[in-house]
């Protein structure tokens, strides 16, 4: 396991994602998110992209911001060679636990996305759920489409799991209060044209609270295009959920593109 950060920032400095990943309340957080919706993703991703997992060697996958590593379990139990890179020690931990729990055998990586490097390339470099879109600048997203670019084998294949705001602005919800067993969650939202911010307020059954801070950058279809285009990709394909139904602007869920990079790369 690579335990190297190479991204250059103030050291007593933690970005939101840095802290708000890295509690365990996280998944609590998100417990909806479960492997039935891992697994569906991942035979669309399979048949959409044409990787035959019955391959020898097994085709190579890297989950670039694997969390507790729903996705990268997936794609092991489908017979891919996988690497499951996180920025996040707990949830690294958490993956780590339930691979060890199914007896599957894959590498783990805690790298930054804006700088993350292996010596070796891979046939496919998911990024799922959400997990795009972080950090201050755009800039530093095209950073990320650069490293995964120098990441892929030539023709590899990029997966790119975004938002699809214009379905987010249409079911926009300033503010929804839910329950996750004995944690109360407050989620408020704000949405501007770039950005959707959510500030989370969590109350244990004790009464202790803790606050924390979600902001992504939100990417059109045409934007998003633009910006794989220019890091040496070609979209071959935008499919609107994980069943790999058609992308429709107004109501799509997700907004997941399928590109690959240049044969001669």
């Amino acid at each position: 396991m690579s335990d190297h950060l190479t991204h250059s920032r103030d050291e007593n400095a933690r970005e939101w994602f840095e802290e708000w990943f890295d509690h365990p309340l996280y998944l609590k957080v998100y417990h909806h998110r479960d492997a039935e919706e891992a697994d569906r993703c991942v035979r669309t991703i399979l048949a959409l992209t044409g990787i035959d997992p019955d391959r020898q060697p097994a085709p190579s996958v890297l989950d670039v911001a694997c969390g507790a590593g729903r996705h990268a379990h997936a794609f092991a139990r489908a017979g891919l060679g996988v690497t499951a890179n996180d920025l996040s020690p707990f949830l690294l931990d958490q993956a780590k636990e339930q691979a060890a729990t199914e007896g599957i055998e894959m590498e783990f990586s805690r790298q930054d996305m804006r700088t993350i490097r292996f010596e070796r390339r891979f046939d496919l470099v998911a990024q799922l759920f959400s997990s795009f879109g972080y950090f201050e600048t755009a800039g530093e997203d095209h950073q990320v489409i650069a490293s995964v670019a120098a990441l892929l084998q030539p023709g590899g294949c990029y997966v790119l799991d975004l938002i699809n705001p214009a379905q987010l602005k249409h079911n926009f919800k300033p503010r929804t209060e839910r329950n996750a067993g004995t944690l109360s969650i407050i989620e408020e939202r704000t949405l501007s044209e770039s950005h959707v911010t959510k500030r989370i307020t969590l109350r244990e059954e004790s009464g202790k609270e803790h606050s924390f801070s979600e902001s992504v950058r939100l990417y059109s279809l045409d934007d998003a295009v633009a910006m794989l285009e220019s890091g040496g990709f070609t979209v071959e394909r935008v499919v609107g959920d994980y069943d790999g139904g058609p992308f429709d602007t107004a109501t799509s869920p997700r907004m997941m593109l399928f590109a690959r990079k240049s044969a001669e790369a």
